[in-house]
């Protein structure tokens, strides 16, 4: 071990690793996919994901890699006793413990200037390399630094790539052949348990030359995963074209690529989102969001909920419950009013 900057546990060797985890050596190989099996066998038996992918409206599909039960095991124990350890940057505000959507939007309420711009391919641009390079940084020798990147990174294989649904716009054609480029080689899986924290990590630097260049413009920068914000007064408006340059210049330097097509600048005449909450003056949901929510919950009371269950959610109940409480931490009052119209839903028992 090197020197350990943060409480990890000591993993000196290979075998110290497997033991930690609890699995053999043979299997530590297995699940580290040593012989590089995952991106070209077609027997799904021999392979440690599941793959899917998911449209996305304006974009190409999202490719989900699920890991399978053992190998989404050990990952947890890596997620648990060794990430954990690692702190991401303040500005990190995604897949942190005490953060969320609702702290970073609420680091943007009132200002006059909100600007926001969108990594492409978030999780898929974290390659193995570094990967690696966070575990050497946490003192991890290089042969336990390979195994742990190994088991947290993976290659998605040619025939599931081949199946994912090729768009025909030709921007769009352009952004899934980059997608496709970074599956082949070993990334962040979206869909293993790890990857979250590991992104965090991997975008640190990214986040310290955001935040230090927001500092600079008397101005707040945070992150929620692939969403970056950055907010502040009037004087913003002349410089938006430098600033969000600037910022793309920066992500590309860290490994990253903005989404042009998702940036977006508000000022307070308008309506200012930060990840889907309105933060004008203070936060709120959308309104949109809470005459849809309200309309449902008025024809669950007088049809009974059975005909608002239109997309075979499995428990409506607890998904409308929670769908109020989303509504109820950005403004108690309409929470309230929500409630009152869930109390009076005639529920089967």
């Amino acid at each position: 071990m090197g020197r350990r900057p943060w409480p990890v546990p000591e993993l000196a060797s290979v075998g110290a690793l497997a033991e930690h985890l609890g699995v053999g050596h043979g299997d530590l190989a297995w699940l580290a996919d040593a012989r590089g099996l995952e991106r070209s066998v077609v027997d799904e038996q021999l392979r440690h994901y599941r793959y899917g992918w998911l449209a996305r409206p304006g974009g190409s599909p999202r490719v989900i890699e699920r890991p399978k039960a053992r190998l989404k095991e050990v990952q947890r124990r890596i997620l648990h006793e060794v990430l954990d350890w690692i702190p991401a940057h303040d500005a990190a505000h995604g897949f942190t413990r005490g953060r969320s959507a609702r702290t970073h939007a609420a680091a943007h309420v009132g200002r006059p200037m909100v600007i926001r711009l969108d990594l492409e391919d978030f999780f898929a641009s974290v390659s193995a390399g570094r990967i690696f390079g966070i575990f050497r940084t946490a003192g991890y020798p290089e042969p336990v630094a390979h195994a742990l990147t190994a088991l947290t990174t993976n290659a998605v294989p040619v025939s599931e790539w081949a199946a994912v649904p090729r768009p025909a716009t030709p921007t769009l054609v352009r952004a899934h052949d980059r997608l496709g480029r970074r599956l082949a080689t070993p990334h962040l899986p979206q869909g293993a348990p790890t990857s979250p924290a590991l992104a965090n990590l991997a975008a640190f630097r990214l986040d310290r030359r955001l935040a230090g260049f927001a500092a600079a413009l008397d101005a707040t920068y945070t992150r929620y995963a692939d969403d970056l914000t950055l907010s502040g007064g009037r004087s913003l408006l002349g410089q938006a074209n430098g600033i969000r340059a600037t910022i793309s210049g920066i992500a590309r330097e860290e490994g990253f690529l903005v989404n042009d097509r998702k940036s977006m600048l508000a000022t307070r005449a308008g309506r200012q989102r930060v990840c889907g909450i309105v933060v004008n003056d203070r936060l709120n949901v959308e309104r949109d969001e809470y005459d849809d929510l309200k309309a449902i919950l008025h024809n669950a009371a007088r049809r009974g909920p059975g005909g608002e269950n239109r997309a075979g959610v499995p428990d409506f109940r607890a998904h409308l419950l929670g769908r109020i409480a989303w509504v109820e931490s950005l403004n108690p009052a309409r929470g309230a009013k929500l409630r009152d119209r869930f109390a009076r839903i005639a529920w089967d028992e």
